[in-house]
């Protein structure tokens, strides 16, 4: 599905922009790409919600801005800032960007996760309750092994006996996060949306966990932050130390941000500019555009292998140190 759209021509006369392919995957988009078949694309068009300041609301769908179309006076942006965005001209012609409520394709893919894992603990919860004195066994059993692991052995360790307020939450997290990431690694329809590659989606997470931390911290644990444990002239005149303190609060989610975020959009990308390979060498020979397949195909192979170790080690990696901030903000004396 990656890049179903690159016809043999253009593989042939070596028209590949291997940047625009790779981040136009990485990207958001307003329709969901699923094949090409006889040089048409094959997508489910999304609809398109935007409120203009002149005109108002408006609803359509986005195949009507399909390559260039302009309906009602919104284009999808082709450079500049708002690149790959839905614009209007307005009554000046210049170039706005409306208020935008699009059902993109990260979207969807959200709508899919989220289904996925309602029915993943739904139907937990229903195997208990219909069997509460049985050993589980197939998907039950392994979905307790993954709940036991990472409740007794991440949460309850992290934050100690006050850990069950959490332990729905980092749960919660732990599985979507797990989800989202195996779901960006399937390359065929309804895969490949890049929703945890997104830094919104990730800032969100980052955001549940930066409340949770500080929401319902100690009071020892704000002493610290404004007076730490430290020399007093590190803390007067200058309050060295406690800003340094302070800006800790804002890095610890900010780093969760950024990592899950670079981990997952690095291994997307990596995966694109090896398969770009096979068509970047067409035009070099076949001996060199068949090695190049053969090592292109060793390596994606090899990658996706890696993405599925990422994926979990991600999701993993994310509920432990969100584990780990609540414990310090819960324990510290």
């Amino acid at each position: 599905m990656w890049l179903s759209f690159l016809t043999p021509a253009k593989a042939a006369s070596g028209e590949i922009d291997v940047q625009d392919i790779v981040f136009s995957h990485i990207q958001d988009a307003y329709t969901w790409h699923i094949t090409e078949w006889n040089g048409q694309e094959i997508a489910i068009p999304l609809p398109i919600l935007v409120k203009s300041e002149e005109r108002g609301w408006d609803l359509f769908l986005s195949s009507h801005l399909h390559q260039g179309r302009t309906h009602h006076n919104y284009y999808i942006a082709g450079e500049g800032e708002h690149a790959g965005k839905v614009v209007e001209k307005n009554s000046a012609g210049e170039e706005v960007r409306p208020m935008d409520f699009s059902l993109t394709k990260n979207v969807c893919g959200l709508f899919l996760s989220c289904g996925l894992l309602l029915f993943i603990v739904l139907r937990t919860a229903h195997w208990y309750k219909k069997h509460p004195n049985e050993a589980p066994g197939g998907f039950i059993g392994l979905m307790e092994m993954a709940i036991s692991y990472i409740q007794d052995g991440v949460i309850k360790e992290a934050i100690g006996k006050e850990y069950k307020p959490f332990s729905s939450y980092l749960l919660t997290v732990f599985f979507f996060i797990l989800i989202n990431n195996l779901i960006g690694i399937i390359p065929v329809f309804p895969g490949g949306a890049n929703i945890t590659g997104n830094i919104a989606v990730t800032g969100v997470l980052a955001l549940c966990t930066f409340i949770a931390v500080n929401l319902f911290a100690t009071k020892a644990y704000w002493k610290e932050i404004f007076w730490p444990k430290a020399p007093i002239y590190l803390k007067l005149p200058l309050p060295i130390m406690p800003f340094v303190e302070f800006f800790g609060v804002f890095t610890k989610p900010f780093a969760l941000m950024i990592r899950l975020f670079a981990n997952i959009m690095a291994g997307h990308t990596i995966i694109l500019a090896l398969t770009c390979l096979i068509f970047i060498t067409a035009t070099m020979g076949v001996a060199v555009n068949f090695g190049m397949t053969i090592v292109s195909v060793l390596f994606c192979a090899f990658m996706n292998c890696l993405e599925l170790l990422v994926a979990c080690l991600q999701a993993y990696i994310f509920t432990l140190l969100s584990a780990n901030y609540i414990g310090l903000a819960k324990v510290r004396e």
